[in-house]
């Protein structure tokens, strides 16, 4: 046994809970102190490490799922992801505010995940960092969507641009890599663009690491037959185009994470402009359904009793009022957000086209000019679709304002009231407008009747909203365009690729639908050709999973120089030096379980070699690998009422949090530093034997849970004072 005298500071506790449902993930945060749970109840938790603090909870939600089975910061520590095995969705998360940004459906459900950084520096990335934002010089910046219009799904609450334009995070390029089973393996940049799918992987993913310099992407799986038990492989796959396109690969994947933000802007913008249709519409069937119902047959006393009893002057008034404010809004919201969304993503798709013509840099990573071309085209189209409904809006508004004065002054003589004499002349073009908005909104004839029976479905702009395939039932009248007319008679220009098509039988909805559809096709072709790039370096059967066989087995004896032996249950990479681990004693032993730092340096610097036989199980060949003794001084703790089984840490903070195996019972840890001595703990601190006491503190969202305590940490069980050291062998 060699001895490693080097001395570390011992691990200071300074928090720990008894939790009311059992923990599924851990991940710190690679930038605060900040530990990221995932329940089984399907609630994410984020809490401090002082005193084990929640910050927020997010409870499950029916549109997201309740299943969450992976979790991983981004590595700024902005954006925190997670997956939901019931619906097959991964989430995007607001960690400042608890707040669901982004979410998108697999095929699969994910097993594990990880969001890597790339560190390489170049000049030539160096100098897209610094340039890479010059789009802000050509683009106005995106407007706000309003606080008034929040979705109905409260899958995302309001102003929520700002956050959706914060997703693409720092330019320097990060990926969020995925797993599954069934072989499921996807790449996506800046957690949001898909730039990779591999096929090919067997088995189950139960882990994944690809490297910081993109060369290769190292994978744990599962593979089942029918025949065996379960065998547990390393598998490394060889991911050198990645690695030798990485400005390429940077530039690309940064348009199409631009364009992948917009098209979610323009969908909650779309959203805004329903919810102010339905609140016209609801407002419209709750006062006037009453009124077209009663006027269609009679003109007589029972007109006037529910005209001046019922609606009231007042009501009028107020009732236009509203409803001109709600067209207002869907008007500029076609305006500012529409139209602006619309514009930047012709402009970075017009750039994605340059790139794809440099085919000497962009041809091997798949980008199709075609494709680019269609979804341009596409763009154009929502731009004239969008057009086409503010015409609408501003002639809806006209005929809006004009029946609303008429009914108004009506209703004055009605009630013998002085009616204003700028509001008393009508002229023959005030009347067309009254008409226009009888037969618009007041016809009873089934053709034009809504599916709920009611009679306002024909609003020409509400036609527009509905996300629907049919045609318009009031398309627009383009008798007598000029355009119109020369283009038909023009044999050049009818089928000219210069000019986007404008579908003029179709809502908005319907052209915003087909052009997300279009651009997916598109943004497809990279990530499958980069896919199929992917090659398997190394494929080794590491064990096989029996009954008696644990699910982690690592190649690890402890023993105290006492002869205790342990065995390890978890292992994390604490830093590239160290490895923490979470140690068990042999069940003949009358000891607890301990965590502990194993330094690599000088286990990794053993003289003798061991060549791995492939052709054999690696458990099988333990006893040709080298042994390399080791001292671990006082880098390790007894964890005292405790059967800890699972263990996450961060090296860059140096915390680390050690979950129990009934999944409920949770300590963290300061790793470097001092433990205090002759301190009293806290009552609280026996959270493993009484959980009662715990004090309630609210959350941002959800009921608050666990037992937090204001004031300074919690102070760690006295210093282990024994001489005695762990010996690994």
């Amino acid at each position: 046994t060699k001895r490693f005298p080097t001395k570390m500071p011992a691990f200071r506790q300074v928090g720990e809970k008894q939790l009311p449902n059992p923990v599924l993930c851990m991940a710190w945060s690679p930038k605060r102190d900040l530990i990221a749970l995932a329940n089984t109840a399907g609630e994410l938790l984020l809490h401090r490490l002082a005193n084990f603090q929640r910050v927020w909870s997010l409870p499950p939600n029916e549109n997201t799922g309740k299943e969450i089975t992976a979790l991983a910061w981004r590595p700024d520590g902005k954006i925190l992801a997670f997956s939901l095995g019931d619906t097959k969705l991964v989430v995007l998360c607001d960690a400042e505010k608890a707040e669901i940004l982004h979410l998108f459906p697999l095929e699969n459900p994910v097993s594990c995940m990880h969001w890597m950084e790339v560190l390489e520096e170049s000049s030539v990335l160096n100098s897209f960092y610094t340039s890479e934002d010059e789009s802000n010089l050509f683009l106005p910046k995106l407007p706000t969507l309003p606080k008034s219009y929040s979705t109905t799904s409260k899958i995302f609450s309001e102003e929520k641009s700002d956050e959706i334009l914060n997703l693409l995070g720092e330019v320097r390029l990060n990926i969020l890599v995925l797993g599954g089973g069934s072989g499921f393996v996807e790449l996506y940049a800046y957690g949001m663009y898909k730039i990779a799918t591999l096929p090919g992987v067997p088995g189950t993913c139960s882990s994944l690491c690809l490297s910081s310099d993109l060369k290769s992407l190292s994978i744990i799986t599962e593979i089942r037959s029918a025949d065996n038990d379960p065998e547990i492989c390393y598998i490394q796959l060889d991911t050198g185009l990645l690695s030798d396109c990485l400005p390429e690969v940077t530039r690309m994947a940064r348009k199409f994470t631009h364009i992948s933000t917009l098209l979610q802007y323009l969908r909650l913008s779309l959203t805004c402009m329903c919810e102010a249709w339905e609140d016209i519409l609801m407002q419209m069937d709750l006062r006037l359904t009453k009124f077209v119902q009663v006027s269609g047959h009679c003109l007589g006393p029972e007109l006037q009793a529910l005209l001046m009893n019922q609606l009231t002057v007042k009501g009028l008034k107020k009732l236009g009022q509203s409803i001109e404010t709600s067209y207002s809004s869907i008007q500029k919201l076609v305006i500012s957000h529409l139209q602006s969304g619309s514009e930047a993503l012709l402009y970075h798709l017009s750039e994605v086209k340059g790139m794809s013509l440099w085919k000497q840099k962009f041809q091997p990573l798949g980008l199709d000019s075609a494709a680019i071309e269609d979804a341009i085209t596409a763009v154009g189209s929502f731009t004239l679709k969008a057009n086409e409904l503010l015409q609408v809006i501003d002639k809806s508004m006209k005929n809006f304002k004009a029946f609303f004065r008429w009914l108004y002054v009506a209703m004055l003589r009605m009630s013998e009231e002085h009616v204003p004499p700028e509001l008393n002349k009508m002229t023959q073009k005030d009347i067309a407008f009254v008409a226009d908005f009888l037969s618009e909104h007041f016809s009873e004839n089934e053709e034009l009747f809504d599916r709920k029976g009611k009679y306002f479905n024909v609003e020409r702009v509400g036609q527009y909203l509905k996300d629907e395939d049919e045609d318009l039932v009031s398309p627009p009248n383009t008798k007598g365009n000029q355009w119109l007319k020369f283009l038909q008679e023009s044999t050049h220009l009818k089928e000219s690729p210069l000019l986007f098509p404008s579908y003029s039988q179709k809502s908005l909805h319907f052209v915003k639908r087909m052009m997300e559809g279009v651009i997916e096709l598109c943004l497809q072709k990279p990530a499958e050709v980069i896919g199929k790039s992917v090659k398997q370096a190394v494929c080794l059967p590491l064990y096989t999973v029996s009954e008696n066989t644990p699910r982690t087995i690592f190649l690890l004896h402890v023993c105290f120089s006492s002869d205790c032996v342990y065995s390890c249950q978890d292992a994390r990479f604490y830093d590239d030096e160290t490895l923490t681990v979470v140690l068990r004693a042999s069940e003949e032993e009358n000891r607890g379980r301990v965590l502990a730092q194993l330094p690599l340096g000088s286990a990794l610097s053993c003289e003798e070699e061991f060549t791995v036989g492939i052709c054999y199980v690696l458990d099988q060949q333990s006893g040709a690998i080298p042994v390399k003794g080791l001292v671990l001084e006082n880098q390790w703790r007894d964890l005292e009422n405790m059967k800890a089984q699972f263990v996450a840490v961060n090296g860059i903070r140096k915390v680390a949090c050690v979950l129990s195996s009934n999944l409920r019972h949770v300590r963290v840890y300061e790793m470097d530093v001092e433990d205090e001595e002759d301190e009293e703990r806290p009552e609280s601190q026996n959270a493993s034997s009484d959980q009662d006491g715990l004090e309630e503190t609210p959350a941002i969202r959800g009921e608050a849970e666990g037992g937090e305590t204001e004031g300074g940490g919690q102070r760690a069980k006295e210093q282990l004072e024994s001489g005695e050291a762990l010996e690994l062998s």
